[in-house]
């Protein structure tokens, strides 16, 4: 079976909001029609549920701890057979694995699946750091797994102000900013 589009949201931490950016960005795309799937990194149960009440369809979970890293793909394609577009919902931080190894991590899946890795942000607390939060993730995820970020959401930004700073600070960074999200 094969594996068709397909897009991985990380994010920097838990609790940066990935699973509101994976299952809005599922709805919203099964609000302008396309046949959308899921997948989870890790053996949660909790997000696959918000997931298929996203898609309509029922998500899968990606581990390559208790399945195997050779899985990993055959899981996804089954996931996402009669679908569009495949989107995976990381787990934890992008490079948090099983201890202090790769293993199991989102960053791990991203490679598995050959897909784009989007990186939620929770920028409430910074503006020009921000940059040097992304060159990190970005040349770190490029050097370790022969990829970059292929874009980042912002997430918890407070204003207007607020989202120019963050914008101005990453231009020129080569990662598209994909999408914004306010506090509230």
């Amino acid at each position: 079976m094969r594996l068709g589009a397909r897009v991985v949201i990380a994010g920097t931490h838990s609790g940066v909001g990935k699973t509101t950016v994976a299952t809005g960005l599922m709805a919203a795309l099964r609000r302008r029609g396309l046949a959308v799937a899921s997948a989870k990194v890790g053996p949660d149960f909790i997000d696959p549920g918000y997931h298929q009440l996203a898609t309509g369809r029922v998500g899968r979970n990606l581990d390559s701890f208790l399945c195997g890293p050779e899985a990993v793909p055959s899981i996804a394609a089954k996931a996402a057979a009669g679908a569009e577009l495949l989107v995976v919902e990381g787990v934890m931080g992008l490079f948090d694995g099983l201890g202090s190894t790769p293993t199991a991590s989102t960053a791990e899946v991203a490679s598995l699946l050959d897909a784009p890795v989007v990186l939620v942000v929770d920028a409430s607390s910074m503006s020009t750091s921000v940059r040097a939060l992304l060159d990190g993730y970005h040349h770190h995820l490029e050097r370790n797994f022969d990829r970059g970020v292929s874009g980042v959401i912002l997430n918890r930004v407070g204003s207007d102000t607020h989202e120019a700073l963050l914008k101005e600070a990453l231009s020129g960074s080569g990662v598209p900013v994909l999408g914004v999200l306010r506090r509230d």
